[in-house]
């Protein structure tokens, strides 16, 4: 297993190697890999490779055939558990990591395509370095509330989740209030109480600020003002969630007191609450605040330049730094009451490493399609409603957004690398633009709860829940079970009433 993993890097390494980057803070040439820290540069000074990334070498586009290992992931990921369980324990971080490594050779050598792999890898290690931060730091908070579960009670805590989402994003939300939620509901919980929890808070909660789901902040990255999803977003939201917590109410008041008929006795609460590892919430603090040191946004940001890209290194190294800190330095009574362990965030880091690394030409295909004269014709905001939130919950919500967004910006003749132009498309600087932005906007965050790995936190609630013997859905039984019946009729009626007849 470990071989596989190191296999991914490496192969990226070798591509890389044999074309090898000059490293400079200074040079003005047509060399691959700048790195930039000496604060904002002038035009004259940036690399050639960022100004003008038209005129980048033209990479190789993948077949449709390539789609096949990706589609045979979400299939493993469907079935594993529920047909060949033990098998799938064991090795889905080979088939994770080896069904990548095979998409990421095909690129590599057959494409002679470096810039696609490279990108997923550096929105990997983002994406995990911001979800096992959050989920390190959470693990050393505990929250006890020794109340008696009622459906309102529920109600309440799922409320005030989603509405903490928007504070320390989807994942934050999620790892420090899932535990609580399950403890809370000790006597009777089930799977539905898991599934409401991932529609609520780790999904529908976090649309009204950037910070709130990753999407957004590619969002905000790209140019769209801070508080724009706030604005525009908040109607859809308050909807959503009101007929969300009324459904699990009268779910939860069937259903829940299933497991009550056992109970002895009557158990005696105080109704208190209790915290334990408060300093934990310093280090949720800096993983907030680092989220924000992006190069796109602030200039003095060191930052990579790669192929007509930038990423940034010191945002990553704090967040894990923060991890490893958060941990060590833990109150270990914390830990322990939340059995905290390592094997949900593992779960997830070779999941979606297979994802991240098979789904480029899924997304590939959907992005050339989307902006080309064919696609172009079609797009409004009824296609891009459903266009995005279809997709959202099978290839990642977040690059899917980037995607559907280049593509309603380039179908009017804007760029969505250009800063400027995004923040007109966003105040509705083109027909309707602003309309089109709700609309992605809106449907990648709430069709990221359609299924396990819609959204990043999805996945870990899912095996949170797991480790505390909770029997969760199958992939498909999620969706059939939950996502079919109880939220697609939901995401229909907020087409109707916001965009439909518009």
């Amino acid at each position: 297993m470990k071989k596989l993993f190191a296999l991914y890097f490496m192969a990226l390494g070798f591509a890389l190697f044999a074309n090898p980057p000059v490293l400079s803070a200074q040079q003005n040439d047509s060399s691959e890999i700048v790195i930039q820290s000496d604060g904002p540069q002038d035009s004259e000074q940036m690399p050639e490779s960022v100004l003008e990334p038209e005129h980048l070498e033209e990479h190789g586009h993948a077949p449709l055939w390539l789609v096949v290992p990706f589609v045979a992931l979400l299939l493993m990921i469907a079935t594993g558990p529920l047909f060949y369980e033990h098998f799938w324990h064991h090795n889905y971080p080979k088939i994770a990591v080896g069904l990548a490594v095979l998409v990421v050779g095909y690129y590599l050598f057959a494409l002679n395509n470096v810039h696609q792999p490279v990108h997923a890898l550096a929105e990997y290690v983002q994406f995990i370095a911001l979800l096992a931060s959050l989920y390190v730091a959470s693990g050393g908070i505990l929250i006890d509330i020794d109340k008696k579960s009622t459906p309102m009670a529920n109600v309440l805590l799922l409320l005030v989740g989603a509405a903490i989402s928007n504070l320390i994003g989807t994942t934050g939300a999620s790892m420090l209030l899932i535990r609580p939620f399950i403890r809370l509901n000790k006597n009777n919980i089930q799977a539905y109480h898991i599934i409401f929890f991932i529609f609520m808070v780790s999904n529908v909660g976090g649309s009204l600020t950037p910070i709130g789901d990753p999407p957004l902040f590619l969002g905000f990255l790209k140019g769209v003002p801070f508080f724009w999803t706030l604005e525009h977003n908040w109607p859809a939201w308050i909807l959503a969630l009101l007929i969300l917590a009324v459904v699990f109410y009268f779910i939860d008041k069937r259903f829940g007191k299933a497991g009550n008929d056992e109970l002895v006795h009557e158990e005696v609460y105080s109704n208190r609450f209790s915290l334990k590892g408060r300093k934990n919430f310093l280090w949720l603090l800096i993983i907030i605040i680092s989220v924000f040191l992006d190069p796109n946004v602030l200039d003095w940001v060191p930052a990579i330049y790669y192929d007509g890209m930038k990423f940034s290194f010191i945002r990553e190294t704090i967040m894990l730094s923060v991890a490893f800190l958060s941990y060590r330095f833990a109150d270990q009574d914390a830990l322990k009451g939340n059995e905290f362990n390592f094997e949900p965030i593992r779960e997830v880091a070779f999941i979606f490493i297979g994802i991240f690394g098979t789904m480029m030409p899924a997304l590939e295909l959907v992005g050339n399609f989307a902006q080309s004269p064919e696609g172009s014709a079609i797009i409004n905001h009824n296609t891009l409603y459903w266009g995005t939130g279809i997709l959202s919950g099978f290839l990642d919500n977040a690059p899917t957004y980037l995607n559907f967004l280049a593509a309603a910006m380039a179908s009017q003749g804007a760029d969505i690398n250009n800063i400027q132009n995004v923040r007109d498309f966003a105040l509705d600087g083109y027909l309707d633009s602003s309309f089109e932005l709700l609309a992605i906007s809106i449907a990648s965050v709430f069709f990221g709860a359609m299924t396990y790995i819609g959204n990043g936190p999805n996945f870990m609630v899912k095996s949170i829940a797991e480790q505390n013997g909770i029997k969760m859905p199958s992939f498909f039984g999620y969706i059939i079970r939950f996502s079919l019946p109880i939220l697609l009729p939901i995401l229909f009626i907020i087409w109707l009433i916001f965009f439909a007849f518009v």
